[in-house]
């Protein structure tokens, strides 16, 4: 369903969920997609113990071989002129989803999916947030709501220690997306991690 796809992969500031960015490439390439990488601002100039902005961006290029879309002028042509079949944001963190539900585009990869939004194709949401059920709820429902919004599955990963945290199982957005641009969401739309107890 991926095959000749082109698809956009916004990233956000979702440092511990780095190290499933390759596999989530490699998995839309094995599907037959081509990836266009975009990153927030906090992804560009991040230094954490998961690595650099730079190190990130190297490795994105290196697994996609397109250049990463850093800048809100280098996203917009997703609307117009170079549309996507396809815009995913993952991993989504809570800040990014509260400000998708409200309409602000003060970032490479909103602006990017706002383009997308205005060519009525889908937008599908990795989330990966510790407050998606305490103060991001209201966000979360409100996007779960909206027109040609998807989400790749997701549920609590560790409800004992984190209880608001859900995060997306990565490992299905290929079949997520597939999903997304058929207009259907995969289901089940919430899943059961194995968190530790």
């Amino acid at each position: 369903m991926l095959h000749n796809k082109r698809i956009g992969l916004g990233i956000t500031a979702s440092h511990c969920t780095y190290e499933e960015l390759l596999p989530m490439i490699e998995r839309l390439q094995q599907a037959g997609a081509a990836v266009v990488p975009v990153i927030t601002h906090s992804v560009l100039t991040a230094a954490t113990r998961f690595g650099t902005g730079e190190e990130w961006i190297e490795k994105i290029e290196g697994a996609t071989g397109e250049k990463v879309i850093s800048s809100i002028a280098g996203a917009e042509p997703f609307g117009p002129s170079s549309p996507v079949d396809c815009m995913i944001i993952a991993p989504m963190t809570g800040n990014s989803m509260s400000r998708l539900a409200n309409a602000a585009t003060d970032s490479p990869v909103l602006m990017a999916a706002k383009a997308t939004m205005r060519n009525h194709a889908p937008v599908l949401l990795g989330i990966s947030t510790n407050d998606a059920l305490g103060l991001n709820a209201y966000n979360l429902v409100k996007l779960l709501n909206m027109k040609n919004v998807y989400f790749i599955p997701f549920g609590q990963d560790d409800p004992y220690r984190k209880p608001n945290s859900l995060i997306s199982d990565f490992s299905l957005i290929a079949e997520a997306a597939a999903a997304a641009i058929e207009k259907t969401q995969l289901q089940p739309l919430l899943i059961a991690h194995q968190p530790e107890k």
